[in-house]
């Protein structure tokens, strides 16, 4: 065993369970197999899981970014955005990549999970860049079009950056699920940080501590992160519109998702 191991075991064992998973976040150590696991082991299992999230969230964007810019910018179709949300809500994960594998059984297994993950993370971008645009200030779009100005050039001029922060609304909510969701890879062979999940004879309960708390900071550092690009890309116009107290809420990543579903 890592000399180390035990050093830290002895620094966090007034914190119980706790202090061994963060001592098996940080430190090295082999497990009844006398497989090294922990430490700098967690290493590859956090790379994989950011590189599934990526794959996902990229996939997600380039299919729902645009859908819902136009389907909000002609205001037809609205069915298509309020019945993806709630049949992306209502599909479980794990039925989904399932469904997946069974399908395409031939195909890579980071290919399937990265489509199953996707698919989770499509409805909230749609539903909320559909819901932007519709929100957009029909003043500002008439003024538009009236300086001659094209459907795309309004969608790209206008609409898209009043549109911001609700997008940012949907891009964050379907990143933190997406990086929690990530977890279930494992079932199928993708190795995440999920392994020391679904595989507590190999890593222990420390192991299983220790990679939840891994992911609840990916979770969190996803959500401040793109709460401050939210901040940074919402125009000043919305800012100053915005009261104290909202404004507060969104500094601090609280803001209200005012709509989640078309109306």
């Amino acid at each position: 065993m890592d000399p180390r191991s035990g050093d830290m075991s002895a620094t966090f064992a007034a914190l119980g369970e706790f202090g061994d998973a963060i001592s098996f976040i940080f430190t090295e150590r082999e497990n009844q197999r006398g497989s090294p696991v922990g430490g700098a082991q967690n290493l590859p299992l956090l790379w994989e899981h950011l590189k599934l999230t990526a794959a996902a969230m990229g996939l997600a964007l380039v299919i729902a970014l645009p859908l819902g810019l136009i389907l909000g910018h002609t205001g037809r179709f609205s069915f298509l955005a309020i019945s993806t949300s709630n049949v992306g809500r209502a599909v479980p994960s794990v039925a989904l990549i399932a469904l997946f594998i069974a399908f395409f059984p031939s195909s890579p297994e980071f290919l399937n999970v990265t489509l199953a993950l996707a698919l989770l993370a499509i409805p909230p971008i749609l539903t909320n860049a559909y819901v932007g645009v519709r929100q957009t200030d029909r003043d500002a779009v008439d003024a538009a079009r009236g300086m001659g100005l094209s459907g795309a050039q309004v969608i790209r001029q206008v609409e898209l950056p009043l549109a911001l922060p609700l997008i940012f609304g949907g891009i964050k909510t379907s990143t933190v699920n997406v990086i929690a969701t990530a977890t279930i890879a494992p079932l199928v062979g993708v190795v995440t940080l999920g392994d020391p999940l679904v595989a507590a004879s190999v890593y222990g309960r420390e192991g299983q501590i220790g990679a939840s708390i891994i992911v609840a900071a990916l979770a969190i550092a996803a959500e401040v992160g793109l709460s401050a690009v939210q901040r940074a890309v919402t125009p000043a116009g919305i800012k100053l519109a915005r009261g104290p107290e909202d404004r507060a809420r969104t500094r601090f990543g609280l803001s209200k998702r005012r709509i989640q579903t078309a109306p």
